[in-house]
């Protein structure tokens, strides 16, 4: 007997006997002691959210994020004083701190991947005032892709800094899996080592940040030359994406530098102190000339679960992604009150101005014009 076959209604008899039968019987019972609106809910709505979710479900959970997440606790912001005609012992004077007979030695070191764009502007805009360049290459990515070693192919386009590099490769580890902070803590240790082969040594000033992370010349001279500095001290960077175009913020914090101790300075690229000193330099995320390198950084970085659909990768909506200012990964704000996520949601501004930016950038700006505001076209390799 099939459900209630030929009835108008399920009577207990019939209901026993629905229960006596198939799997498929009981849920035809089931679904004609159903009205039309639940039908509809259940074969129509329910799925509706379940898709809704698996295409947003990301976007959610940033937008929900002030429920669950305080905000970190705030930074001593610095004011930072600086005019090209203002003495050092004028400008040390302003911050609180004294003045020294002569400058600390400054150490950049940087974990490098594919930026030899940005690494030529950041080498350029440092020359001046650092001791050692010192740059680890790895022949694979965070998150355990083979990758070719970048820097050593096109050493010959960084002469300039060969007598003041110390340079270093080390081996990846390519275990399939495996968390990509993991890879990418393993070789931030390596590159304490190199640091010791370049001659740090104590009370000698460390830059921690990553390549396209650029603190200002001048930034730096005043560390060197100022006593009293923080033995820690953030720097706080102008936050640019894809170019100097568009500012999104002046929220990027993750740049430090250190007077190094032996034995305690640690290489590392999270929050060391409360103290941050403002406006001191440009943070320009993923500042690439080719969609190709756009591409590989996608898929190689720490972050690459953020490409959740393999569209994402398409080089035609790079282009269109990148001309408007919006988000690669359709990410909303990472922020932690809703009046920030909502103020940050949807593209970021153009900017016009080109105002104190590098001075190599600006010097050389045939060669990077793809950096500077109006120039959002990229080429494909």
């Amino acid at each position: 007997m099939m459900c209630c076959a030929g009835g108008h209604y399920c009577s207990k008899k019939n209901s026993d006997v629905c229960g006596q039968e198939t799997n498929m019987s009981r849920m035809c019972c089931i679904l004609r002691g159903l009205d039309v609106k639940t039908l509809i809910f259940i074969f129509a709505v329910v799925p509706m959210c379940t898709f809704g979710i698996y295409l947003h479900g990301q976007k959610i959970s940033y937008f929900l994020r002030p429920l669950w997440e305080k905000p970190p606790k705030p930074f001593n912001v610095i004011p930072h004083y600086y005019n090209e005609n203002v003495s050092m012992e004028n400008l040390c004077k302003l911050h609180g701190w004294g003045v020294r007979e002569f400058p600390r030695r400054v150490y950049d070191a940087v974990l490098f991947s594919n930026e030899l764009e940005i690494l030529n502007l950041r080498w350029r805009e440092l020359y001046p005032y650092i001791t050692q360049f010192v740059l680890l290459e790895s022949n694979s990515t965070f998150t355990g892709r083979p990758k070719p070693l970048v820097f050593k192919s096109n050493r010959e386009q960084f002469r300039f800094v060969d007598s003041r590099l110390t340079y270093g490769t080390i081996g990846g580890r390519f275990i399939k899996g495996e968390n990509p902070f993991i890879e990418e803590a393993y070789q931030r240790v390596a590159l304490d080592h190199l640091l010791k082969i370049a001659g740090i040594t104590d009370d000698d000033l460390l830059i921690m940040s990553d390549v396209d992370e650029i603190p200002s010349a001048h930034t730096i001279n005043l560390l060197r030359w100022c006593d009293d500095v923080p033995s820690i001290l953030h720097l706080q960077l102008k936050n640019y994406l894809y170019s100097f175009e568009f500012l999104a913020d002046d929220n990027s914090w993750r740049a430090s530098v250190h007077r190094y101790q032996s034995g305690k300075t640690r290489y590392a690229h999270y929050r060391q102190s409360d103290h941050l000193l403002a406006d001191a330099g440009w943070h320009c995320s993923f500042c690439f000339r080719r969609i190709s390198d756009f591409i590989f950084k996608m898929k190689a970085y720490s972050h690459n679960d953020r490409v959740r659909f393999s569209h994402y990768l398409n080089p035609k909506r790079i282009q269109d992604v990148i001309c408007k200012g919006a988000d690669l990964f359709d990410m909303l704000p990472e922020e932690y009150t809703f009046k920030e996520i909502i103020g940050k949601m949807g593209p970021i501004p153009h900017s016009y101005s080109a105002v104190h930016l590098p001075a190599y950038l600006l010097e050389n700006a045939d060669k990077y014009r793809f950096l500077l505001p109006g120039n959002c076209l990229r080429e494909d390799r």
